[in-house]
């Protein structure tokens, strides 16, 4: 679609009309009159931001003014300067930007600096006004700022703030660290921030929580970083001050370099002296992940020398996980049991947790007692809950369509701002910036988000302008609805149909594929750099061109559309070979390399087992989470497909060790 036509399906209103739909009309002196320039000139400001060039910025800015994307280019330029802008520069922005996601993104900004600079007066005063709320730095300040001028009661809320953060964080460690030196928050929280630092390898988390309580300890948690071994072995250690704490996080910091050495040490008397029953589990439970991230028999007997209780939800994650995977139903009972309310909720174990109750049952009371849980969670909106619609006798089907959008839904979502300038941004090249305020125009800029009805209608615009990501992650946040076509588009299909029928490939295996990894986007290109749709490795083109007998290909057309639907089927279709047409493993080899699910299959006498079971016990998140979105995928566009009921358990299958009466060819990747 050219990109007039989609400027004249935006009908925007105001300013953007004139300047977007009209630019001969646009008698702004210092707009310039190609509308070609004047979006050179955004992305001109755009890099300037980047380069943090404050003269350019503000050089550049006049010649925006009544550009449809002057919002963007005012942020910039006052976010660029923002330490030295006066009150009045900032209000003047919230002024004449009112209401837009540059207004908001800006005031998070200043609300960050406001707390660094402890103006709790001002912040006090605008913190109300920020729509967005999400910002949890943001929302750590707002809690100091209660607290220090209201004396209000935010213990709670900053602990569980801070423990949830995945990083080291400014505004969180501030508010902690108040209530630790008013004795509002005990140490223990603290100690527990140092472990789950410890634990996910994230040193800055550890030191940051131990110099809450004493800068002083900084350079020894930094020492047992670096060499956990060197302090448990030294004889001084127990003439040291805090040894108790300290030397848990050297038996986490151990656990994570080597969970055998972690189990032989803790085990040793003067530790079990000295730690407390708390402690103790608390590192069984690292020892006890790591050995099941490592897929090792041994993780559930480390499991089991600690209490469920006084383990991390992370620690319970694996656990669950270790005993599905040794066939153990009474320990996957147990540790989902003892997880938290939210996440025992959560539709994986949820479904875990029914099969577990089933596995046990030895009656149909007991039978019908397990499967009732299934029903709150049966549903086509993802990997568990069509499983549990499976488990309950169905089969996957397409839900009836919604009623579309009407003329006058659609006009709504067309007429707004937020909507028009996404688009705009997106069309001209700034993806990032467009999809920022989409997400905010549909999920934040009021209390809520958008109702269904209005997610229909922006996601069917995003549909009708081939922005097929917003379109997709638009429409899977109605609550009410489902609408699957809309979820799951099928663009480029007849190149997809004929590239899949030559070489013997399901259509709806490559579609769920390509909507997981690039959500459609033509020139995606992730940070380790894969490109195009199917999001292909440079070398792994290369190698995959000369086996599908692609003799002339260059690098460059990697993202041209035929040429990387061509070698990202050619590949795929190469390891689901590879992998005795199992769609789980070959998933699993297309995200992490196809050397990695080998080993996760285990060695010869490993057990057999669902591979819905092998996907949960895979290693790394990101790529359990992938293949298991993939298969979802592929079981919904299989059923639009071909408009018949489908099983996502027969495309699951099981998984087991090699044959090793057959030889092992091996994809010799470079």
């Amino acid at each position: 679609m050219q990109f007039s036509v989609i400027l004249t399906s935006l009908a925007l209103s105001g300013a953007l009309v004139s300047s977007a739909l009209a630019p001969a009309r646009a008698q702004a002196r210092d707009l310039p009159r190609d509308p070609t320039r004047a979006d050179e000139v955004v992305l001109d400001m755009a890099q300037a931001y980047k380069q943090r060039d404050r003269k350019r910025l503000t050089a550049l800015l006049p010649q925006l003014r009544t550009h449809p994307l002057e919002p963007w280019a005012a942020y910039w330029e006052l976010s660029a300067r923002l330490d030295d802008a006066s009150p009045n520069d900032i209000q003047d922005f919230f002024n004449r930007h009112s209401g837009t996601y540059q207004e908001d993104r800006l005031r998070a900004e200043w609300l960050l600096q406001l707390g660094r600079n402890r103006d709790w007066d001002t912040f006090n005063r605008e913190y109300p006004l920020y729509r967005m709320g999400d910002d949890r730095s943001v929302r750590c300040y707002g809690l100091l700022a209660s607290y220090t001028t209201q004396g209000a009661d935010v213990t709670n809320a900053v602990q569980d703030t801070w423990l949830s953060l995945k990083d080291a964080d400014e505004a969180c460690g501030s508010a902690a660290g108040q209530l630790i030196k008013d004795k509002k928050l005990n140490t223990h929280v603290a100690w527990v921030r140092a472990r789950l630092g410890m634990e996910n390898d994230k040193l800055r988390i550890a030191t940051q929580a131990v110099a809450l309580m004493d800068p002083d300890w900084v350079k020894t948690v930094n020492a047992i970083y670096l060499n956990p071994g060197k302090y448990l072995n030294d004889k001084l250690t127990a003439l040291r001050p805090q040894t108790r704490e300290l030397v848990s996080l050297a038996l986490i910091r151990q656990a994570f370099l080597e969970p055998l050495d972690a189990a032989v040490e803790v085990e040793k008397l003067r530790w079990k002296a000295q730690l407390t029953q708390e402690e103790r589990s608390w590192i069984w439970g690292v020892i006890g992940k790591r050995a099941a991230q490592r897929l090792s028999d041994d993780a559930l007997g480390y499991f089991a020398k600690g209490q469920f209780t006084q383990m991390h939800e992370d620690h319970l994650v694996w656990a669950a996980r270790a005993a599905l995977r040794a066939g153990r139903w009474a320990q996957v009972a147990d540790a989902i049991a003892a997880m938290p309310e939210g996440l025992r909720n959560d539709p994986t174990w949820v479904y875990w947790r029914a099969r577990a109750q089933l596995a046990r049952a030895t009656t149909d009371v007991a039978r019908t007692e397990a499967l009732r849980p299934l029903e709150n969670i049966a549903s086509v909106k993802g990997f568990y809950e069509m499983l549990a619609l499976e488990e309950l006798g169905y089969k996957v089907v397409a839900p009836t369509r919604p009623l579309p959008p009407t003329l006058e839904e659609k006009d709504t979502a067309k007429s707004n701002p937020g909507l028009a300038r996404a688009l705009y941004a997106i069309q001209i090249g700034l993806r990032t910036e467009g999809v920022r305020e989409w997400n905010y125009t549909t999920n934040l800029h009021a209390r809520g988000g958008m109702d269904d009805r209005g997610l229909l209608a922006a996601a069917d615009l995003a549909c009708k302008n081939e922005v097929w990501d917003r379109c997709i992650n638009t429409s899977e946040r109605t609550k009410g609805v489902i609408d699957l076509e809309q979820r799951f588009p099928m663009p480029f299909k007849s190149a997809v149909m004929a590239r899949t029928q030559m070489i013997g490939l399901e259509p709806a295996y490559v579609y769920g594929l390509i909507r997981q990894e690039s959500r459609f986007i033509m020139d995606a290109k992730s940070g380790v750099g894969a490109s195009g749709l199917m999001q292909v490795m440079p070398a792994t083109a290369r190698w995959t061109a000369k086996k599908i007998g692609l003799t002339d290909f260059q690098a460059h057309q990697i993202t041209d559309r035929d040429t990387n639907i061509a070698i990202g089927t050619g590949y795929l279709k190469l390891v689901l070979d590879d992998f005795g047409g199992s769609m789980a493993m070959a998933a699993a080899a297309y995200n992490a390399g196809p050397g990695r699910p080998r080993l996760w299959r285990g060695q010869t006498g490993s057990p057999t087992v669902e591979a819905a079971i092998w996907a949960e016990n895979v290693p790394f998140t990101e790529t359990r989470d992938y293949v298991k979105k993939v298969l979802a995928n592929t079981t919904l566009y299989a059923a639009l497909i071909t408009g018949q009921p489908q099983s996502l358990k027969a495309r699951l299958g099981t998984v087991g060790p090699r044959d090793t009466s057959t030889p092992d060819p091996g994809l010799e990747l470079p």
